[in-house]
């Protein structure tokens, strides 16, 4: 078994062997590397102890980040690398860190207090990969198991509970029975987990390729309590529909939070300590597509015979929101999207649209046309906002209209109008609209 290590990382563990020390590269990078994955973080696990990792590379090349544990972080080649003593540990009384380390000279002992057997491999090229709990196969095979007994590892830190469903959602792994059976059992312990760190391993969750399965119902009623059993059912098919990656979570924030609404969804988030940006867009997503939202005729408008409604968790339907009184039918999609392009900008729309396309797959096709065509729209620099309205009120207030909330009126009625293709977006025909919508 030989694998390609990181340069700095090669580098770093020659220094470390030439000086005396056993060291090796260890955990997620070791795992990427055997799944044929490019490793981004690269840690080593060393017999140096921390003053002396300090002294071979010396102060400035070194980051005390954690030394009570063991750790140093080493600056070389432009990267950093982050270089832990081999250990074992304490008790843990808050249920998260250890109230003691202890430092030991063998790479065995240090890797057997870690929480899954795919993260608790170690490699050099001298010894080549160190596995003494079958991580490879584990691997090989697409199962997610821990470390020794399971319930000891949940009991040490709670927050491998959800990074059991987090790393098995990223690889799309099986969980070994006795470590999932633990992890139900041990959910309540998840109480005291920071809302921090329990937003950040949900947020990794819900950004896998295929988070459904995942989403285990004894831990979500421990850390998302708002949500009812039905409701996570209800949702489970929807976030899987949702594109995935970390550029996308307000769309699967939305789609497993939305049956309970904005103002919920809102408050959730908070408590979760999501960022002021995330709550927001995801508060947008979840408010358009329910049954106050436009949802239907943003999509769909009266063409194809759809009805667009967001479910619910029993089953039942929202009523979708009717089309705009005036609108032909076949200009009622474009116009909701170029008022929502207007409101919240193409990023949000594009979103919109796939939430709208995982909710309601029978009308998945025109979901990916609206989205092609607020791309278009966008591009093409036509008028969805007021500042793009051939007059600014600059413009208003010479042709004699007062400034105040009147001007604001006069030019939000000549952008509805020129989205409704009531008037061309030109100077003139803008001025004389303002005189008719001001004398009327």
């Amino acid at each position: 078994m030989k694998l390609t290590l990181d340069p700095g990382a090669a580098a770093l563990l020659d220094a470390l062997h030439a000086a005396g020390y056993a060291a090796y590269a260890v955990g997620g990078c070791v795992r990427d590397s055997l799944l044929g994955r490019t490793a981004h973080d690269w840690d080593l696990c060393t017999s140096a102890l921390p003053q002396q990792v300090m002294e071979l590379f010396g102060t400035e090349q070194c980051i005390p980040t954690g030394l009570q544990h063991g750790t140093v972080t080493i600056k070389y080649g432009g990267q950093l690398y982050e270089t832990t003593t081999f250990r074992t540990e304490g008790s843990y009384t808050d249920g998260r860190h250890p109230d003691a380390v202890q430092f030991v000279p063998d790479v065995r002992e240090d890797l057997a207090r870690r929480d899954f057997t795919i993260n608790a491999m170690a490699y050099n090229e001298a010894e080549g990969l160190v596995d003494p709990f079958g991580g490879q196969a584990d691997l090989q095979n697409g199962l997610l198991r821990a470390v020794g007994e399971p319930q000891q590892r949940f009991t040490e830190d709670a927050l491998r509970i959800l990074r059991l469903y987090r790393f098995a959602a990223r690889f799309g792994f099986a969980l070994d029975a006795a470590t999932a059976r633990a992890a139900r059992q041990m959910a309540l312990h998840l109480d005291c987990i920071s809302a921090e760190r329990i937003q950040e391993e949900l947020a990794k969750l819900l950004a896998a390729p295929q988070p459904g399965a995942y989403l285990e119902p004894a831990v979500l009623a421990v850390v998302l309590p708002e949500l009812t059993p039905a409701a996570l059912e209800a949702a489970k098919p929807v976030v899987d529909a949702c594109p995935a990656g970390e550029e996308n979570l307000p769309v699967r924030w939305a789609a497993l939070l939305g049956t309970l609404g904005e103002a919920d969804t809102r408050r959730v988030l908070k408590r979760l300590r999501r960022s002021n940006a995330c709550i927001e867009e995801t508060a947008v997503l979840v408010r358009e597509t329910a049954g106050e939202g436009v949802c239907g005729s943003f999509l769909l408008g009266h063409e194809s015979g759809h009805s667009i409604a967001r479910p619910t968790a029993c089953g039942s339907r929202v009523p979708p929101q009717r089309t705009v009184l005036g609108e032909t039918p076949a200009h009622a999609g474009e116009v909701a999207i170029r008022r929502l392009l207007g409101r919240y900008g193409l990023c949000t729309v594009e979103r919109l649209c796939a939430l709208c396309a995982a909710l309601h797959p029978q009308a998945a096709s025109e979901c990916a046309l609206a989205a092609q065509r607020a791309r278009q729209l966008e591009a093409d620099g036509v008028c969805c906002r007021v500042s793009q309205l051939a007059v600014n009120g600059r413009d208003l207030m010479a042709a004699g209209i007062p400034a105040g909330p009147a001007l604001r009126r006069v030019l939000e009625t000549l952008l509805d109008g020129v989205i409704r293709a009531e008037y061309p977006n030109e100077k003139p025909a803008l001025l004389a609209a303002a005189q008719k919508i001001i004398a009327s």
